[in-house]
């Protein structure tokens, strides 16, 4: 039996190898244990798995709105004022109440015409019983109207997101850096970024390319085909680049437009008036005079 200590050598080369074998599990380990160290890592991780079939690609949508909601500012989703339907504070209810009936919207800003202030929101549901001719002659609205929330166009979406479901409000009134009124949005403007879409029984325009809104203008589709809308509108767009509406609108920006963006083309008005996923939804078209 060999009673001497071990050579200095030999232990040193053990030594060496338990470090390699250490290190080769620290990085497998590291490898299971990604830690991203920013939102855009993060992001391409989550690509990452839904490419090896880790994550569906529904769950990959939402997981990416839900980071894009994080960054994203109400500027980004909300609806611009010109879209909005207002009921003006002096208004008598057979004044507003045919527009409120055809929009089909639940809620309502009551404006002051006098300071262009938001004096509250108006439920629609609070107007059935004055629909009847017997009680409309006890209608106020001042009784009616509840406080209306007003958010910066600055703020970011997952902390209105936040506010919204804290103060159990489906809609705010958006502000600039001066305090005017450019538009409101919703609770349902924030989760269609992270769920995509939503439409209900009111979104009549499902499935219609082009609707009129009023005299000589229009609310078009941005997938609208070249040919369908040259014919609606005895226009001349061509459609050797673009297959769609939508594709020569940002042609012309020529960047990326926001809500209430407006170009002229070949004697049409367009105005952006939504986007989804950084990419053109709907536009309002008008003839210039």
């Amino acid at each position: 039996m060999n009673d001497e200590p071990p050579s200095i050598s030999a232990e040193s080369n053990g030594l060496g190898f338990r470090k390699k074998i250490k290190d080769r599990i620290k990085e497998i380990y590291q490898n299971f244990s990604y830690k991203p160290k920013n939102k855009q890592e993060l992001a391409g991780s989550i690509r990452d798995s839904s490419e090896r079939g880790v994550l569906e690609k529904g769950t990959l949508n939402m997981i990416e709105g839900a980071l894009k909601v994080s960054t994203d500012q109400v500027r980004d989703v909300m609806i611009p004022r010109p879209q909005v339907v207002f009921i003006e504070k002096d208004e008598k209810p057979e004044d507003f109440l045919p527009r409120v009936i055809k929009s089909g919207h639940s809620r309502f800003p009551v404006l002051n015409t006098e300071n262009d202030k938001i004096e509250g929101i108006l439920l629609a549901k609070e107007l059935l019983p004055f629909i009847s001719a017997e009680n409309i002659s006890t209608f106020e609205l001042d009784k009616l109207i509840r406080p209306a929330k007003l958010v910066p166009e600055s703020k970011k979406l997952n902390i209105l997101l936040d506010e919204l479901k804290a103060s159990r409000n489906h809609m705010a009134i958006v502000l600039d850096e001066y305090g005017d009124i450019t538009g409101i949005v919703t609770i349902e403007d924030v989760l269609e970024e992270i769920v995509g879409e939503i439409e209900d029984e009111h979104d009549k325009d499902t499935g219609t390319l082009i609707k009129e809104i009023a005299k000589d203008e229009f609310l078009v589709s941005a997938l609208t085909p070249i040919d369908v809308f040259n014919e609606k509108f005895n226009s001349s767009l061509s459609d050797k680049d673009f297959d769609t509406l939508g594709g020569i609108v940002m042609h012309h920006f020529a960047r990326f437009p926001k809500p209430n963006d407006a170009i002229n083309i070949e004697g049409l008005r367009f105005v952006i008036n939504s986007l989804e996923r950084r990419r053109i939804k709907r536009i309002k078209v008008s003839k210039i005079n």
